[in-house]
């Protein structure tokens, strides 16, 4: 039987990076399934403000505001109420000056990396661990993280943020390997250029600009994705509708890379 209805109510989401962008798109329609969403972001204020959107709409959410990258903040706020169902691995970090200030990995140092791997890999792998136990005990989870396709794909440029979201993809699929037989699965969704608070300036005022057309003309859809574009999938992924998906990168990037 097929619906294009998902009911995960009884269900409890925490979405890292759930203040804004593609993670505020994902706590929105997490709740508009019916689940309890925890919103995660650095910034209390964001967190707040979608937890207010969500309960306007009739949904139930709650403010988690914690570091990704600091395990023991982590743990506590995971491990603090009722086990967590659905983890959405969401946080990242592109660089804090978006597509500006990129550069050969030659010239780079040890200094640069950080920030990078801090909450890309080390934020996934910190908040992975805090819900594992309780999926385990459950036998039933459903992890899902965003990925990009600087990982699959590389990033001339961009070389630590693409090895720190293959870190991310690969650690996805070692979970999914060991954690199956306890009805926990757990999948990549990998993203292409996203029009997000970060990169608006770019598609707002500098849509006909020769760097925004050469970013575009590397998809065969040219126009950059929006959270919409990967909503019903991750929903979908974290329902029983998702139960025999597992370990997957499935990528929402509007062309730029091809699969077979």
């Amino acid at each position: 039987m097929l619906s294009a209805e998902i009911d995960l109510s009884g269900r409890r989401v925490v979405i890292t990076g759930g203040g804004q962008g593609v993670g505020r798109g994902l706590a929105l329609a997490f709740g508009a399934a019916g689940a309890e969403v925890l919103v995660n972001d650095l910034r209390a204020e964001r967190s707040r403000a979608v937890v207010d959107e969500i309960s306007a709409r009739g949904g139930a959410a709650v403010s988690v505001p914690f570091d990704v990258t600091d395990y023991g903040s982590v743990t506590e706020a995971l491990t603090a109420s009722e086990p967590v169902d659905i983890l959405i691995n969401n946080a990242g970090n592109a660089g804090a000056e978006g597509f500006a200030g990129r550069g050969r990995f030659a010239e780079t140092e040890p200094a640069d990396w950080e920030s990078f791997l801090r909450v890309n890999l080390y934020g996934v792998l910190h908040c992975t661990r805090a819900v594992l136990p309780g999926m385990v005990f459950n036998e039933w989870g459903r992890i899902l993280t965003i990925v990009s396709d600087a990982g699959r794909t590389g990033d001339p440029g961009g070389a630590v943020y693409g090895a720190s979201k293959a870190g991310a993809a690969g650690l996805t699929r070692s979970v999914a390997l060991e954690n199956g037989r306890f009805g926990i699965t757990a999948n990549n969704i990998s993203l292409g250029t996203m029009r997000t608070p970060l990169t608006e300036p770019l598609w707002a005022e500098q849509a006909d600009s020769p760097q925004a057309k050469a970013i575009l003309a590397n998809y065969a859809i040219r126009r950059p994705g929006v959270p919409d574009d990967l909503t019903y999938l991750a929903v979908m992924l974290a329902s029983d509708h998702g139960s025999w998906i597992t370990g997957q990168t499935i990528c929402v990037n509007g062309g730029y890379s091809l699969t077979l």
